[in-house]
């Protein structure tokens, strides 16, 4: 069962070279933090090159149900009439948020610190996911949690009739989490802060500031902390979502393992938090190049052009660059299957959690098409066939996961024999126009059931 309805069966046989511009959608992280900052300021903010996927048009729904006018013109840009800080109003049914775990842990902390209840769902694979890692903060500031047993959804929030400021360390790297506390910081008096070992993507601080919100980040030796101040204004804002690099990381890597290719992602993301991949890929020794480098809204962004790269070599790749790239691993362990060698990906452990255990999804997908995989809780390790080396040849689960789905999809591209995933439904929730694009590109995708 997928969880999308019927499943879609696909199948990605040996592509010709990879050719073009590939115009992946605007990035995830920041059109759901578009949606959620505009709704909590007074006024209009204006998106442009908004991710038109299943998880964030669910939260667009999510901000309307909470009381923002959220619209779409005809020239594809979004408007957010924003409620105000603190302006949430009680939605009259169940939130749900479909398949997006990011959506559903940031909108929690934006209401935890208001005084309503909202109920919350998702599809089969988020309605798996544990959620105490954002009520247990939420808790803190006063908001209360009722779920299944786990924390699992389906879950209703009451917030907090009298919010209490944070000083929250995070247990482990977690932009969600992070986001979320900072989230339910901006209802809540004084200062809260949240306190980081490592660095994660730092979208939500960027954005606050953006907006008009009081933040600073310092790093201590008890770690980074960063403080926002309460009650903030939010401003309404323009705002250009460059586009996204962890969908940039599928036709970029499925460029450097199929022979005589050449990708140009114009107006990619690169903020240092989420560009983990690409240095691990130049470390690889693929041929990655930055074009015409600069800053958009905040955000560095450049052009990128990957080409095929036959001398790739296995790596170990360092366990802190994990928080920067987490998405990616699955896709970085078929570049690793086409490489020379073994590389090695440890400080992992967040992969069992994600929208399916991603370790396992991979391991299993990679043995059954001729990989050597090992793994442990929070590591694992891919013996590299070398370029053209992968047998293929077999049908894999996707896991109802979209990045499972995509990443055996460009394996395939690069295989002796086809290889099948049962459904590939899941990926129109962050990457829609996925076969649309790669097909464009040169890849060989079609229907497994036509």
């Amino acid at each position: 069962m997928s969880g999308h309805g019927t499943p879609e069966p696909m199948r990605s046989r040996r592509a010709t070279p990879l050719i073009g511009d590939a115009r992946v959608p605007g990035d995830k992280s920041i059109s759901h933090r578009s949606l959620i900052l505009g709704a909590m300021t007074i006024g209009e903010t204006r998106v442009r090159g908004l991710l038109e996927g299943e998880d964030v048009l669910a939260t667009a729904a999510a901000m309307r149900a909470f009381g923002a006018e959220v619209t779409r013109d005809e020239d594809g840009e979004w408007h957010i009439f924003g409620v105000g800080v603190g302006g949430f109003r009680e939605p009259e049914d169940v939130i749900d948020c479909g398949n997006a775990g990011t959506g559903v842990r940031l909108i929690m902390g934006a209401m935890a610190t208001t005084s309503i209840t909202a109920t919350f769902t998702g599809d089969a694979s988020l309605r798996s996911r544990p959620m105490g890692r954002v009520t247990d903060p939420m808790a803190l500031f006063g908001a209360t949690a009722y779920g299944r047993t786990g924390g699992r959804l389906p879950m209703t929030i009451v917030g907090a009739a009298s919010p209490v400021p944070v000083r929250y360390t995070l247990p482990m790297p977690s932009a969600q989490v992070k986001s979320a506390v900072l989230l339910a910081g901006l209802n809540a008096p004084g200062q809260t802060q949240v306190i980081e070992d490592e660095a994660t993507r730092d979208h939500t601080e960027r954005m606050l500031r953006g907006f008009g919100a009081n933040v600073t980040t310092e790093d201590t030796p008890e770690g980074r902390i960063i403080t926002l101040d309460g009650y903030p204004e939010l401003a309404p804002q323009s705002i250009d979502v460059p586009r996204d690099p962890s969908s940039a990381a599928f036709p970029v890597c499925a460029a450097l393992i199929v022979e005589g290719s050449d990708v140009l992602v114009p107006n990619i993301g690169l903020n240092p938090t989420r560009a983990g991949l690409f240095e691990t890929l130049r470390d690889m020794g693929a041929d990655l190049s930055y074009e015409n480098p600069r800053e958009e809204g905040g955000e560095p962004v450049a052009d990128l052009r990957a080409r095929f790269s036959p001398d790739m070599k296995g790596i170990d790749v360092p366990p802190e660059r994990a928080a920067s790239m987490i998405d990616e691993y699955p896709i970085l362990s078929v570049v690793a299957a086409n490489a020379s060698g073994t590389t090695t990906m440890t400080g992992v452990k967040e992969l069992r959690v994600k929208e399916s255990d991603r370790i396992d999804a991979m391991a299993k997908g990679l043995r059954a098409n001729g990989v050597t995989v090992s793994e442990g809780p929070d590591w694992w390790e891919v013996e590299g066939l070398g370029p053209n080396g992968v047998p293929g040849g077999a049908t894999v689960a996707a896991c109802l996961d979209h990045r499972i789905a995509m990443s055996f999809l460009c394996l395939g591209m690069a295989s002796k024999s086809a290889v099948t995933i049962d459904d590939a439904a899941p990926v129109r929730t962050s990457f829609p126009i996925f076969e649309t694009l790669m097909s464009d590109l040169g890849a060989r995708l079609e229907r497994a059931n036509q």
